[in-house]
């Protein structure tokens, strides 16, 4: 061969070579780091179990392999083959801390980590990379930037069903989030309810056998299932921190024991001079955390102590003693404690304890986090102005600037404060959904669907922080590839085919691949009319109903966490209609015969008069937009329409379809 083309060749098969190499792969959160090879691998359906620790882990795979590739996959043990998922612990390794992994995808793929955790999260690394087709060969050392990944919930002023919030720690488990903080009391504001604290509603949402009628009426956990919940969430190793909070935020109690109440500061607020106070918190501390299996069964609980009165510094002093006192009450029981930070906000002399107290900075002004780290604290990172979700409220984010964040934050920015990345006392970041608004007719579902990219954004930011290297355009475009977690679809995601039944029979299950039809989708279906009782369902599923005819009036209606929404048609005695529903995250639109009939929209229901203004936030130093001139509480008639079973009607259903709607 002649020489002055060998080196050309030469050149020409070293680029190809190259070119073949894997480039790092799509997963969420982004790997921290990746060394491709060439090739492809599909496993071939068996998991080897290399130490007995890993076994459930081994069985939860499966279990999600199932979901994923529709394959059963077979755990055994002995020597790995081409195409075998290997588990293996090294407990030696000092190269993967508590939550690291190596993922070597070769002819067979293994996880290896030092702990059950990490092995947990390179399984999930690796069904996501299953969710794309087959495996690309390489390897990556993965390792979390921050040990605390989170997300905060207001269960207090909504009630959100226990089915939806099993469902929750799965999403965060496949996203490698890995506490879940559940605020489990609040209260309405009371300017919304003729400035009355006896008709401001309030929520303690645990079954409570030490104050019987404590329990909220509305929607409540029992003990059982609160246990039940906390256990799937360890098996997915994810951390549930439940919170009590005092001693502002406390109407419930005060509804209950109304001689706790503050007369100063409202009954939002503890009277902190009444000893029975402390009675009563201690108490009802002790039902939850006493005993061989108590029923908060994780290591952190969370006192709450945040947004009371500093308007005389004896209340501060008095505060500063009940934060002390139930921080020492949470470790006798063998617990870390944790609380909201406010002693920037409660400045005094009275100690107040920092050894194992883990504290979340969400509010420079009331605890700011350079002084809270020279205290000794731990801190959490969840500043308001970044990470603050209220749905439909006209202040802090409705859906959270997910571009922003995923630019420029990460855990070490704390509001206007930027510490150093990793620093030793920053254990990580959260999120939060507030449910400030009784009555705005925001349902579960919407706040899932705000929840899950702010979820997916945060979990890059804490797992990868500053390491990520995909624009946020691409982030945002392929993480639409992946599902919520194996098997579960919360969104209630369309495919673009649709689906169709030629007609739908009265009480029979529909047995469509979803139980409700997300945002945004067009639900149409005919009725050869006959008529129907008030109360005639069409379609149910856990989460909604709609009705052919309402239990109020007969129109065309639904419900969903207990909001009737009506529209103003009525379907007639006989002949045949289309009925067309059309339904987002702000609207939900009737069409009767190809006709716009009405508009369910996103209206203003009240506006806050400016002298009314919160007690806790007497001599705050900020104002929050919320309670300027103006603002208002927006009432939101949205739907997931459900699709689950049918009811019980006379009419006869046809043409049922399904399919994403773009307006």
């Amino acid at each position: 061969m002649n020489k002055k083309l060998l080196i050309p060749i030469l050149t020409l098969l070293s680029l190809c070579t190259q070119a073949q190499v894997n480039e790092k792969p799509f997963v969420v959160p982004e790997l921290s780091t990746w060394t491709g090879a060439s090739g492809t691998v599909q496993p071939c359906g068996r998991i080897l179990v290399k130490d007995k620790q890993l076994r459930p882990i081994a069985e939860q795979l499966a279990a999600d392999y199932k979901h994923i590739l529709g394959q059963t996959a077979a755990i055994t043990s002995g020597k790995a083959n081409q195409g075998d998922i290997v588990l293996t612990r090294n407990a030696a390794d000092k190269t993967l801390p508590a939550e690291g992994y190596r993922l070597r995808i070769g002819s067979t793929i293994e996880i290896e980590a030092s702990t059950p955790a990490g092995a947990y999260w390179g399984t999930q690394t690796l069904l996501q990379l299953l969710e794309q087709g087959p495996l690309p060969k390489g390897e990556t050392v993965d390792i979390p930037q921050y040990r605390l990944r989170g997300f905060m919930l207001d269960v207090g002023r909504k009630y959100i069903p226990i089915h939806y919030l099993r469902s929750l720690v799965r999403i965060m488990a496949y996203y490698k989030m890995n506490t879940l903080q559940l605020h489990l009391n609040d209260n309405g504001f009371r300017q919304y309810f003729e400035d009355d604290w006896a008709k401001t509603p309030a929520a303690f949402r645990l079954e409570c056998e030490t104050y019987p009628g404590l329990t909220a009426k509305d929607g409540s956990y029992t003990k059982a299932e609160f246990i039940e919940l906390q256990k799937l969430a360890e098996q997915l190793h994810v951390e549930i921190i439940p919170e009590i909070d005092a001693p502002a935020h406390v109407l419930a109690f005060t509804h209950y024991r109304p001689e706790l109440g503050s007369k100063e500061y409202g009954m939002d607020h503890f009277d902190l001079s009444n000893p029975d106070v402390y009675e009563f918190m201690d108490k009802l501390f002790d039902e939850y955390l006493s005993g061989k299996e108590p029923v908060f069964r994780g290591p952190r609980v969370n006192i709450g102590t945040d947004e009371y009165s500093n308007r005389d510094q004896k209340v501060v002093e008095q505060f500063r003693a009940f934060t002390d006192h139930y921080l020492t009450l949470v470790k006798s029981y063998g617990k870390h404690p944790s609380l909201w930070g406010a002693l920037t906000h409660a400045k005094g002399t009275t100690p107040v304890q920092t050894d194992d107290a883990l504290m979340m900075c969400w509010h420079n002004p009331y605890a700011q986090p350079d002084s809270m780290i020279s205290l000794g604290y731990k801190l959490v990172s969840i500043p308001d102005g970044l990470v603050y979700i209220v749905p439909a409220a006209g202040y802090y984010y409705d859906y959270l600037n997910c571009k922003y964040l995923y630019d420029n934050w990460t855990p070490a920015v704390i509001a206007n404060k930027t510490f150093p990345e990793q620093h030793p006392q920053i254990e990580g970041g959260m999120f939060a959904v507030w449910n400030d608004h009784y009555g705005n007719g925001i349902s579960t579902k919407d706040i899932h669907h705000r929840v899950m990219p702010a979820l997916q954004t945060l979990s890059v930011k804490c797992w990868t922080g500053k390491q990520t290297t995909l624009p946020f355009e691409d982030f945002s475009q392929k993480k639409q590839s992946l599902s919520e977690a194996p098997g579960v679809n919360e969104l209630g995601r369309i495919p673009e085919r649709g689906y169709q039944l030629s007609a739908i029979e009265a009480g029979q299950t529909l047995g469509l691949p979803i139980a409700d039809a997300g945002y945004d989708y067009a639900v149409s279906f005919d009725v050869d009319c006959q008529p129907e009782e008030r109360g005639t369902v069409l379609t149910q599923s856990e989460y909604g109903t709609f009705y052919l005819s309402s239990p109020k009036d007969g129109r065309l209606a639904f419900m969903r966490d207990g909001y009737l929404n009506a529209f103003n048609y009525t379907l007639p005695k006989s002949g045949k209609v289309n009925i067309r529903i059309e339904g987002n995250n702000k609207e939900t639109c009737l069409f009767v015969n190809n006709n716009r009939v009405q508009v369910l929209a996103t209206k203003e229901v009240y506006v806050i008069r400016p002298e009314n203004r919160l007690n806790t936030l007497v001599d705050a130093p900020f104002e929050p937009v919320v309670y300027n001139t103006g603002a208002k509480m927006y009432y939101v008639p949205t739907l997931f329409f459900p699709l689950a079973k049918a009811g019980q009607f006379k009419s006869r259903v046809t043409n049922l379809t399904v399919k994403p709607w773009t307006k």
